[in-house]
């Protein structure tokens, strides 16, 4: 029963906080009669406003979800919730709508409340289970959200301000439930319990990359590396201040990095979410622009449901893939990160709204296929606080890179393109992802080929000088018999 009930209140939190039949309609619904809103004010004004406000506090938000014990930053990521679809519903004009997309950058940065609360109050033996209904519920939720609104449309011919009163309900429900979560004891930082202190200290000396696949990976740490994370870990026993914390994070966050593999997975996770969050928000006005809501019926609902869905069975189908991401990973996110940039590029020049649905589909199976992969790479090898450490970072720096191509690309502020101009500036985007990891992948192959070499080099030498050594012995080992033969004792 400990396991249980927190376990199914998160997922029915989960579920009917991701469950948004508005959400693949609200661009229609912002530049509709509703808010009668432009495009330029939409795309240029309002949007931006999620990324910089998810950028600003998603590292307050993430040392006061620990320092709070996760409970009450769950709260208010249910507040902000709800708030964004009270204002969707009644306010009007940009200002309200900058200020709602505020809110809902609060609920985004919070939800790293909602996967760490459940390692807060279940045994370590029950995490991988209940992280999967978890995160399984929430993309059903947002699945069966999008298809809903599009029956509403399509089927029953609902108005889009139904659409944002079902949201809202939804949301609604979803506020209770954090309320009834037991409250944790104990949390990753500021209140680490006693016995998971003296793990901490225990495994402080254990190799960083304990099951890392390449060489270059199980490196131990050296002795004084050693002492600064020991340091760390006790500065993080019960009862941490937020300095000694902000010390642990920066030296594991130093040692973390110094992985190779580590890093060339954190540099593709970082480069790519950037690129899949732009692609993402601004998809919407680009099929506006295609296929305008006002003249014809749109089936976004249908698009933001399937690709959803094949994006988690992609995810499920990382495992029975053969490939070595060892040996050859980087090309992988060569070879994928180049039909991503295709992707892009057929939504922006083929001005076909169903080619349009299909690209973005297999843009967002491929990045759920890769992101899974990374996922994997990076969390296999880390304990779970360093798990925390490092998926916070690449999430930070994605947002980051985002910012920056927001305010140059999108925002009024900037050149604040055209929505066409933008995705060019996409694809172009993912081709040179796809460019920087085919020469890493080829620099790797060319090192492993270099190693192989000297390696059989080494060992041909060596077989070379057992022969000699054996050849000169032999030859000693006559000459001693001539020697013995010739001599006057016999």
């Amino acid at each position: 029963m400990s396991v249980l009930y927190p376990t199914l209140l998160l997922c029915a939190y989960g579920f009917f906080s991701s469950l948004r039949p508005l959400e693949p309609f609200l661009t229609a619904y912002l530049m509709g009669p509703d808010k009668n809103l432009t495009e330029p004010q939409v795309v240029s004004e309002v949007y931006p406003v999620w990324t910089y406000s998810y950028l600003v506090l998603l590292f307050p938000v993430f040392l006061a979800t620990d320092y709070l014990c996760y409970k009450p930053v769950l709260v208010l990521q249910a507040t902000s919730l709800l708030v964004t679809y009270v204002m969707l519903l009644k306010v009007q004009g940009v200002l309200a709508m900058q200020l709602l997309e505020f809110f809902f950058g609060l609920a985004t940065a919070s939800e790293v409340a909602y996967y760490s609360y459940i390692y807060s109050v279940v045994e370590p033996a029950h995490y991988q289970r209940v992280t999967g209904y978890c995160r399984s519920i929430t993309l059903f939720g947002s699945a069966a959200g999008s298809l809903i609104g599009q029956l509403l449309l399509s089927v029953a011919k609902a108005q889009l301000l139904h659409l944002v009163i079902v949201t809202l309900a939804s949301a609604a429900v979803a506020f209770c439930a954090p309320w009834f979560l037991p409250m944790p004891k104990r949390s990753l930082f500021f209140h680490k319990s006693l016995a998971a202190a003296e793990e901490g200290q225990r495994s402080s000396s254990t190799p960083l990359m304990e099951k890392g696949e390449e060489s270059d990976s199980k490196v131990p740490l050296s002795s004084q590396e050693v002492c600064a994370v020991s340091r760390s870990c006790e500065a993080g026993g019960p009862g941490t201040g937020l300095v000694e914390v902000l010390r642990m994070l920066f030296a594991d966050f130093l040692q973390c990095y110094r992985c190779r593999p580590l890093l060339a997975w954190s540099l593709w996770w970082a480069l790519a979410t950037c690129g899949y969050f732009q692609v993402i928000n601004y998809a919407q006005p680009l099929w506006e622009n295609i296929h305008p809501s006002q003249k014809y019926e749109i089936y976004n609902g249908y698009v933001e449901t399937l690709s959803t869905l094949l994006g988690a069975l992609a995810a499920l189908l990382v495992g029975c893939l053969p490939v070595c991401w060892s040996v050859w990973g980087e090309l992988a996110l060569c070879v994928l990160s180049v039909l991503m940039a295709v992707c892009v590029f057929v939504m922006d020049t083929v001005k076909n709204i169903w080619l349009c649905y299909s690209s973005y589909i297999v843009f967002r199976t491929t990045y759920m296929l890769l992101i899974t992969v990374a996922t994997y790479q990076i969390a296999a090898s880390l304990n779970m606080q360093r798990y925390a450490l490092v998926f916070g970072v690449n999430t930070f720096m994605a947002l980051l890179l985002q910012s920056l191509l927001t305010v140059v690309v999108v925002d009024s502020a900037g050149l604040g393109l055209n929505v066409f101009t933008q995705f060019l500036i996409y694809g172009g985007y993912f081709t040179v992802i796809s460019v920087v990891f085919l020469l890493a992948g080829l620099y790797k192959l060319a090192s492993r080929g270099r190693s192989e070499q000297e390696v059989l080099a080494s060992r041909g030498r060596s077989e070379q000088e057992v022969l000699a050594s054996r050849g000169r012995s032999e030859q000693e080992v006559l000459a001693n018999g001539c020697r013995e033969a010739d001599s006057p004792d016999q």
